[in-house]
This record gives C-alpha cells, structure tokens and sequence, in this order.
C-alpha cells in the first residue's frame, strides 16, 4: 500500500485548488464534498470533482473523495455519482461520522452494485471516520464491518462536540490545548482508535491540525500521532504537507536499525534459531513486522 503520510484536503467546489493539490507533495489528496462546501454548493462541487478526476493526472496520487455525512440527503447521490463516473481513478471513499457498521454495510453494498453495472474489477476503499463517542465505541465493529475498509481516521472537532468538550480554539482542530489539558487531551480516544485499526489490520489517520500559521504547533501534533501509531496526519492547508511528510518519514536511523532486525530475523531462521538478538537486545516478531512495515514504506518513498 502506498504511504499515506499527509492526507491533503481539497475543497471540492475550488477547481482552481484542485490542479494545485495534485502537483502538491501531498501522499494523499482527498477531494471534499462535506465540510469545506457550503450547502447551496453540494451539486456543484460534485459535478466539479468528478471532473477534476477525470480531467487531471492523478497517477501519483492516492485520491479520495469525501462524500456527505450519510445522514444528510447529499451522501447517497454522492457515493453513486462519483464511484458510477469516476470510480476507475478514485483510491477510496471517505465516510464522515460514522457511528456505526451499518454506515460501512450500506456504503460496502452500494459500492458492490456499481461494481457489477459497471463489469469493473477495480476496487474501491472506504476511509471511516471516527468522529464520536459513538462510533469510538464501535469501532472495533466498524474496522471490520467490510473488507473495503482500509483506515480509520480520527475527527477531532465533530469528537470534542460528541463529549461536551471545551472549545479552547478557532477551528477546533487541536491547536491550544495545552492551555487548557496538562498532557494530550486526545490521548486516550486517538490511542483506541488507533488500536482498533492496526487489530484489525487496518491504517490510522490523525485529525488535522488548525493553526496553519503555527508550524511547531502542527509539529508537535504530529511527533504525538506518530509516536501512538498513526501512519499519516490530515492537512488543511498545503504549507503543512513537507512537515507532516517529514515527521512520517522513516529517519536513516529508524532504516538502519530496520535492515539489522530483517537480518537478523533472516539469520536466525536459516539456523533453525526461535530467538533473534539485536545490538544484545531480544527481538520479538512483533518488532520483525513492524521493521519490515518501515523497510517497505522506505522502500516505496525510495530512501533506499
């Protein structure tokens, strides 16, 4: 799978964003039909990103598109449209808000039946996003509720609303918390969001960081996403693409140490050996999987 480090989002009804999105830095481009389009826009904007998708060159790119919450009376023409014209260049949908596994069936089945009018082979992910109380508790339920189902990705502001949490900024997107939390506010929720991912074999995506006039702000978000195991972060603006690229960047260091455990783990099994040491520490095969993991990402972004 390729990296998805920085997840760019795009207002879908800005065509003038969305040929400089897709010459951006960013891993991932999702294409926003949700929050970013005012309503009396909806149609528009998704008349305009099926465009943009079939008009641009998004070889480069992992390209989503973010329908509607389902609960609106937009998500449904949104998921037909999109995935009936331009499915053969999207990577996934992403599904804001969902609460529980029937968002995912529902999305899953729908998905299914265009497949088939359509005779195509191509398969389409879906993107869940976490962004209640709710659909937190249910998350486990939700990562494996279909095999379309590739990431969860944490919605901080929609989850801060869910539980009745104070509003400590602007964009309610992470930024001044620790004028109000000693430590990281959002520990507990993005850890068992992540857990519940990575359980069921699935990626974990980081909320957005508001302030994209505060560079070491968005960089200590996401050294903390990183560190609980998030593997990419969500931008709302391009000027926190090479930040966000960097911090999920494996390090020389991180590839070094990779390269000695894959060795290792290759030595010990060609003698028949069940323990694996590394500069005199043991190695467990949940450290030889996640060093393969990083070798292959670094593999992928050709750092070696």
């Amino acid at each position: 799978m390729k990296p998805r480090r920085s997840n760019l989002s795009v207002p879908g009804h800005m065509k003038k964003m969305h040929s400089k999105a897709c010459e951006s830095g960013a891993d991932v481009i999702m294409l926003d039909l949700e929050d970013s389009v005012p309503l009396d826009e909806k149609k528009n904007a998704r008349d305009q990103v099926i465009e943009s998708l079939l008009s641009l060159n998004w070889e480069k790119k992992t390209v989503t598109v973010r329908i509607n919450a389902l609960d609106t009376p937009f998500a449904y023409r949104d998921l037909l449209e999109v995935a009936e014209r331009a499915g053969h260049v999207i990577d996934a949908i992403v599904i804001p808000k969902v609460n529980h596994p029937a968002d995912i069936h529902f999305a899953d089945r729908m998905l299914n039946g265009i497949a088939m009018q359509a005779e195509s082979a191509t398969t389409i992910d879906i993107e869940a996003s976490i962004e209640t109380a709710e659909g937190l508790m249910r998350a486990a339920k939700i990562s494996r509720a279909s095999n379309r189902v590739a990431s969860l990705v944490f919605g901080i502001a929609d989850y801060s609303a869910s539980i009745g949490a104070r509003l400590v900024s602007i964009s309610g997107h992470g930024e001044k918390e620790e004028q109000l939390y000693p430590g990281h506010r959002w520990h507990f929720a993005l850890s068992n969001m992540v857990m519940h991912a990575k359980a069921h074999g699935k990626l974990a995506i980081d909320a957005p960081y508001g302030n994209f006039k505060d560079p070491e702000g968005l960089r200590k978000s996401a050294v903390m996403a990183c560190a609980l195991g998030c593997d990419g972060k969500w931008a709302i603006h391009p000027s926190q693409v090479d930040i966000i690229n960097e911090i999920f960047t494996p390090s020389k260091e991180d590839i070094a140490l990779a390269a000695k455990v894959i060795a290792a783990n290759a030595q010990a099994k060609s003698e028949g050996k069940g323990a694996i040491a590394v500069e005199g520490r043991m190695v467990d095969q949940a450290t030889v999987r996640m060093a393969t993991q990083l070798w292959e990402q670094a593999k992928y972004l050709q750092l070696i």
